[in-house]
Order: C-alpha cells, then structure tokens, then sequence
C-alpha cells in the first residue's frame, strides 16, 4: 500500500515550521476569523486534532481499530469550546504545540505496519493518516491573511 500520506503529512508539517519561524508574537494575536479566533488560535486548534489523531493511532498500532471513533464527535461544538482556552494562552505556546503535536502524531501514523494501515483502511480509509489537508487548509488561510495584512 502506498504511503503518500507520509510524505504528504512531512511536507504539510515543514510548512508549519517555516511560517512559525517567520510569524512575529504580533500576528499570532491578530484576529483572522469572526467568531474571534487569532491566527494563534487556530495553531491551537491544529494542535488539538493533530494531538486527538496521536490518540487514535496508538489505537491504531495495539490494533483496537475497531474502538476507535474518528467521526464520533460533533466538532463544530468542540472547536468553539476549545477556541475559549486557546485565547487564554500565549500565542507563542500554542505555536509551539502546533509543531509538537504534528511531529509526535506524524512519527506515530509513519510507524504503523503495513498490516495496521490495510486494517485501517478496511475499517475506515485510508485518508485517516493524512493529517497534511487539515494542515494545509488553515496554513493557506493564514498565509492569504497575513500576506493581505501586509499589502495594508
């Protein structure tokens, strides 16, 4: 079975790194949607679904595949009760999370055997271990805010 995902989920999180390494404290706090989320928010909110994936693919590696809920939640809900706890960190931690949680999770979904993801694609698919979309959603829709910031 071919694993783009992995490459796909490297790239996504080397993106991650670079924009952190050239985002200032300022536009951390900057608010990007209207619901008030900063862009620190939402490196928060990668962090968490990133970490709940960690999660599951431990699952996943002791073959409780099947235990596993990746649908289960109504995550509209989460991510507004979430976005509260994130506004009250430094933006800075939370950038630094959002690096943290991709690297852990990445390695975890890397390490899976084969017999694990054709498991896993069976039960569910195999878009599970690509954690690069969500990633690259909301690192296209900081970079088109900040890159209109800038433009003034």
């Amino acid at each position: 079975m071919e694993n783009n995902y992995n490459l796909e989920n490297e790239k996504a999180r080397e993106r991650l790194k670079k924009l952190l390494r050239e985002i200032t404290d300022e536009q951390l706090k900057l608010v990007i949607y209207k619901e008030g989320w900063t862009v620190a928010v939402i490196l928060g909110h990668l962090a968490f679904w990133d970490e709940r994936r960690l999660a599951l693919a431990k699952r996943w590696r002791n073959n409780q595949i099947e235990k596993s809920d990746i649908t289960g939640l109504d995550m509209d809900s989460v991510n507004d009760a979430l976005a509260t706890f994130f506004l009250a960190m430094p933006g800075r931690k939370l950038a630094g999370l959002a690096v943290k949680c991709a690297e852990a999770v990445d390695k975890e979904i890397a390490g899976l055997t084969a017999e694990q993801v054709a498991r896993l694609a069976k039960a569910w698919d195999i878009k599970a271990l690509d954690r690069s979309h969500h990633r690259k959603i909301h690192l296209d829709e900081i970079e088109k805010f900040l890159e209109g910031k800038r433009r003034g």
